[in-house]
């Protein structure tokens, strides 16, 4: 088991040891679909009583068609190879 240290990014949010990191694969997206998500993230994991809103750091990485593999080394996006 590994661990990450989620240290303050110059914001002043204090992290607990229940800092959660979410990655976002995806694809056009706008800023307002970006934010709207981080908001919804943070206010359902805290309703849960899974993650502290202050310990969840989100981010969205771009990436296109070309950039995904399903299986058998193929490009399937690109292709239409199943």
């Amino acid at each position: 088991m590994g661990s990450i240290i989620a240290e303050d990014t110059g914001l002043g949010i204090e992290r607990s040891h229940g800092a959660t990191i979410i990655q976002i694969l995806q694809q056009g997206r706008s800023q307002e679909q970006k934010q709207a998500i981080y908001a919804r993230l943070a206010e359902r994991l805290g309703e849960a009583g899974l993650v502290r809103p202050e310990d969840l750091i989100v981010s969205v990485a771009e990436n296109g068609r070309e950039d995904w593999s399903f299986g058998h080394g193929r490009a399937q996006f690109l292709t239409g190879e199943p």
